[in-house]
């Protein structure tokens, strides 16, 4: 597919901001799955902007703004072209029993360490507890494959929790919405690695896009699109090949891939929650109060005015 992606972002500050730092993870990555095509980023007001690769090999931006301000906005263009991976193996002829996998990345003085072994621990948002092993463990049994364990989760967790636009935010913990099974693809990603790294899996966050088709008959909304958010969980038995051990899992839409849910999903960014990734964040010096307004547009090249 060729995907034009913008993301519009605006604050207005009551009152006046004097000083603010920013850092934003809006520039798409060259993955296995996808080749962006050109980029840009635009700041009202205008900054100077630092680009640099972070610790997860994400594009991350920087600027600062040394002078009062009543708003910000910020706009982000990608042009992306995504595709299928190639010799990608039948996800069913994955043996490699999810113990192991736990047994791999269990500590042992003298034996060389894995670069993934980071994604093990708990996070803020994805924290190690009882219950997410307790939710998890009827689909990891024992000797089971680790594909077919997370592909039963994701899709137990497509059952079993109801989206509900609004019913939850940043600030609401992965353990509550796992108790009141409902919420948004930010909490059912932060509750899918939650319940992988309680079994000792190594799993990591992705922010990204998810194209969306318009009603029948009717044309798409400008701005109407929302950021995406899913899991991935390591296989060490794929570590050589193109996707780098990782397969992605959405329990929101119940879809998996290795490298990509499917080519109408543009990864962003990864890390170990949503606090690594944050498409925009900042420290402010003044204000006292704000409004915030985020569009997001997902579209066929072809839709759009370039």
């Amino acid at each position: 597919m060729h995907l034009a992606i913008t993301h519009e972002t605006r604050y207005r500050y009551s009152p006046q901001v004097q000083t603010a730092q920013h850092v934003a993870h809006l520039q798409p990555s060259n993955t296995p799955c996808q080749t962006v095509i050109c980029h840009e980023m635009q700041t009202d007001p205008e900054a100077v902007v630092q680009h640099h690769i972070d610790a997860y090999l994400n594009h991350r931006a920087y600027w600062a703004l040394t002078h009062p301000h009543d708003g910000l906005q910020v706009r982000a263009y990608s042009e992306i072209e995504t595709t299928p991976l190639t010799d990608s193996p039948d996800l069913n002829s994955l043996s490699q029993s999810w113990e192991s996998v736990r047994e791999h990345f269990r500590y042992q003085g003298g034996k060389p360490g894995d670069l993934q072994s980071g994604f093990v621990f708990g996070s803020h948002h994805a924290p190690v507890h009882a219950a997410f092993l307790a939710y998890a463990q009827s689909s990891f049994t024992a000797g089971r494959a680790l594909v077919q364990a997370a592909l039963d989760l994701t899709a137990r967790m497509h059952r079993d929790f109801r989206y509900e636009s609004k019913s939850t935010d940043i600030n609401t913990p992965a353990l509550e919405a796992l108790q009141e099974k409902r919420g948004v693809c930010q909490d059912f990603a932060h509750i899918l690695l939650a319940c992988l790294r309680s079994l000792g899996l190594p799993a990591r966050y992705v922010s990204g896009y998810l194209l969306t088709q318009p009603p029948p008959g009717q044309a798409r909304l400008v701005g109407s699109d929302a950021s995406h958010a899913w899991a991935s969980v390591y296989l060490p038995e794929l570590a050589s090949h193109a996707c780098q051990g990782w397969l992605d899992l959405d329990p929101t839409n119940d879809r998996a891939g290795l490298a990509s849910p499917g080519e109408d999903y543009v990864r962003l960014a990864v890390g170990r929650d949503f606090a690594d990734v944050s498409p925009l964040r900042g420290v402010l010096h003044g204000g006292g109060s704000h409004t915030l307004e985020v569009a997001v547009t997902v579209a066929p090249l072809d839709e759009v005015t370039p």
